[in-house]
């Protein structure tokens, strides 16, 4: 088959767009030629003038517009995007970002993260909400096939838009290589020192928006805090909506000097912070997936998730899962884990074995499947 991949949000920069979907995108990109073998050709449409370099076994057909901006790569994958796919002779189109281009009759796949603009309205920007609550729908029911990357969008699908069960694939994703890799504790104190890390340190990587919660996480990290806990609470991620509320709680909490927020953290930097912390705590009221937990289990840290949406999926019976609404509860599991030394190597253990069950070649092979699965029907 020739297969093309509306890759526009792929961004190869090593900041805050280097995250979430392009996360995804970039590692499907780097796993399908292997998984394929030579079976397939694979057409990816992108703005990423370097993704030739780094991404060797794909075909990129690269656009000229500036589609980083939203506006011009909906109007690009909208308008250019079908012309592009009918004259490249594309069998099977994937949309790798929530959407297809309404005017193609190609037949394709959508991969749909999550349903966050519909059920946190809030939490996004309002044409942002309103664009994806339209065409990702539209998407949804016009697609062949649809990729959920966990069972709870799938069941999301099914109970907020009718989607049939039968016409979603659940396709999980994966941790690089570098998380399980074993890393020197020079390498470590390394990382403290550059970085103005402490020594014992509870970590929560993310971007600072409202549906990651971060309220209960300081208001439990405060209780400990009253009761002499010695760790820092470090809140690593972009700023985004909502961020300036939350640096407001911690003063209120008198948390200054106690809660650090280093901002974005490079790629290549995460297995080290991961390393270097006693507990990774994330109580996120919503996720499609949630990688972080993931990437953390896969390093060796200790985790606790709310027990919301996908969260409880990912880390299975390795971590502790707490009530995301109540601040009690995660402050008698974080006290639990960073007093419990036994409890901690056990959590390690089984986090990375947990961590196994996930991989990008998994997410390759399967998400090939779903194309086969398309070409046959």
């Amino acid at each position: 088959m020739r297969i093309g991949l509306n890759a526009q949000l792929l961004s190869l920069s090593q900041d805050y767009r280097g995250t979430g979907v392009n996360w995804y995108i970039y590692h499907l990109l780097k796993y399908l030629p292997s998984a394929a073998g030579t079976g397939h050709q694979f057409i990816a449409y992108t703005g990423e003038a370097n993704a030739p370099r780094l991404l060797p076994g794909i075909s990129f057909r690269l656009n000229r517009f500036p589609t980083r901006n939203p506006l011009t790569r909906i109007i690009w994958e909208q308008s250019f995007l079908p012309l592009h796919l009918k004259s490249d002779g594309i069998e099977v189109q994937h949309g790798l970002g929530f959407v297809l281009p309404l005017m193609s009759s190609i037949p394709g796949a959508i991969t749909i993260f999550d349903l966050g603009f519909v059920l946190f309205p809030q939490a996004h920007k309002p044409w942002r909400r309103l664009y994806l609550s339209t065409m990702a729908k539209i998407s949804a029911q016009r697609a062949k096939k649809i990729i959920a990357i966990s069972q709870s969008t799938k069941d999301d699908l099914s109970k907020l838009w009718g989607i049939p069960p039968e016409k979603v694939a659940v396709v999980y994703l994966g941790a690089d290589d570098e998380f399980y890799a074993d890393r020197r504790e020079e390498e470590i104190e390394r990382l403290r020192r550059e970085r103005n890390l402490p020594q014992r340190m509870i970590l929560n990587i993310g971007t600072i928006e409202p549906r990651k919660n971060l309220p209960t996480l300081l208001a439990a990290y405060a209780q400990l805090k009253r009761n002499g806990l010695p760790h820092i609470l470090v809140i690593a991620g972009a700023p985004g909506w909502g961020a300036e509320e939350v640096y407001h709680q911690v003063e209120q909490l008198g948390l200054q000097g106690k809660v650090l927020f280093p901002g974005y953290i490079p790629s290549a930097e995460l297995p080290l912070w991961y390393r270097a912390a006693d507990l990774f705590v994330y109580p996120s009221l919503y996720e499609g997936f949630g990688l972080p937990p993931l990437e953390a289990m896969a390093s060796g840290s200790p985790v606790i998730v709310s027990r919301s949406s996908s969260l409880p999926e990912v880390v299975g019976e390795a971590g502790i899962s707490v009530d995301s609404q109540n601040s009690g509860e995660l402050a008698m599991a974080m006290a639990r884990v960073l007093k419990d030394r036994d409890l901690r190597e056990e959590m390690q253990a089984k986090g990375k074995e947990q961590a196994r069950k996930f991989s990008w070649e998994r997410t390759a092979r399967e998400t090939l499947a779903v194309y086969e699965s398309i070409s046959r029907n």
